[in-house]
């Protein structure tokens, strides 16, 4: 699931939703949040703007 996110992060120009992330990713966004979560704790990912993730650079 964590590789799914990411490969759609990784394709957005911009940050995206969770609810965004779920829908191109085919994932239930429950599941999505809770991989978001982990990602955002292992320093991935953040989050540039309220409830808006990308990947960090």
């Amino acid at each position: 699931m964590e590789d799914k996110v990411l490969n759609v992060l990784k394709q957005s120009s911009t940050p995206m939703k969770s609810g965004e992330i779920a829908e191109a990713s085919g994932l239930d966004k429950k599941e999505v949040d809770k991989v978001i979560k982990k990602l955002k704790a292992s320093e991935i990912i953040d989050s540039p703007k309220k409830c808006y993730y990308a990947i960090k650079k």
